[in-house]
């Protein structure tokens, strides 16, 4: 079994007025990122979507010294990007369909993610999303202590910082075992 990870595409990530965003890297994967995952919930697989939460103002989460806010709850920015926020409006209450919030890099810090892929013997990982190497790396090397299956799209993936993407892409394969497709 199979699943796809969508790791914060959203407005503030990917938006030309984000307020963290990848800009055009981000928006130019937008097309993939939704295909993909209409691709895996047309085929019955599960679909996760793991989203960036913050507090605004919050005095103790680190990101908080290290980037401007971003992805705060209750604002447009936590939406998903483009055409993304409206399919996934139209597939939430699927069975087969999971959106959680997380608070670190990692879609498995601080979520029951790795509960709902055991629970469905899902061994294999799809990762898509922003940024390449943060949050979508620092994923990537949970699901491979978790002993996971990791595939990286390259081409649903994309970060702010070029030298750091491509030196993600050549991390997953070479130091995680992961395919990048």
């Amino acid at each position: 079994m199979k699943a796809l990870i969508n790791i914060d595409y959203t407005n503030d990530f990917v938006a030309e007025d984000g307020t963290l965003t990848c800009g055009k890297p981000g928006q130019d994967i937008h097309d993939k990122i939704l295909s993909l995952t209409k691709e895996f919930y047309e085929a019955g697989e599960f679909v996760a979507f793991t989203i960036d939460k913050h507090t605004k103002n919050d005095p103790y989460h680190p990101e908080t010294e290290l980037f401007p806010p971003h992805n705060i709850e209750g604002t447009d920015g936590r939406l998903l990007y483009g055409e993304l926020e409206s399919y996934y409006q139209e597939i939430k209450n699927a069975d087969t369909v999971y959106y959680a919030d997380k608070r670190r890099y990692s879609a498995f810090n601080g979520t029951d993610l790795e509960m709902k892929l055991r629970e469905r013997a899902i061994t294999e990982i799809h990762l898509v999303g922003v940024c390449t190497d943060i949050c979508v790396l620092h994923t990537a090397v949970d699901a491979y202590n978790k002993g996971f299956t990791i595939i990286v799209h390259q081409k649903a993936v994309a970060s702010f910082n070029q030298v750091g993407h491509e030196w993600a892409l050549e991390h997953f394969k070479n130091s995680l075992g992961a395919t990048v497709v």
